[in-house]
């Protein structure tokens, strides 16, 4: 049996938010879940 663990960090690579799934499973279940963990942004992002 396998794991994968995908994870979110900031620009100096301490991580935001960690995933955790089973070697089996979509990478893009796990992007979902962390992107879903995320706070929104404020204002414009971008401009």
């Amino acid at each position: 049996m396998n794991t994968k663990l995908q994870a979110v960090t900031h620009a100096n690579g301490r991580p935001i938010s960690l995933f955790m799934t089973a070697g089996h499973v979509s990478d893009y279940t796990g992007a979902s879940a962390l992107l879903d963990s995320l706070p929104r942004a404020a204002g414009r992002p971008g401009l």
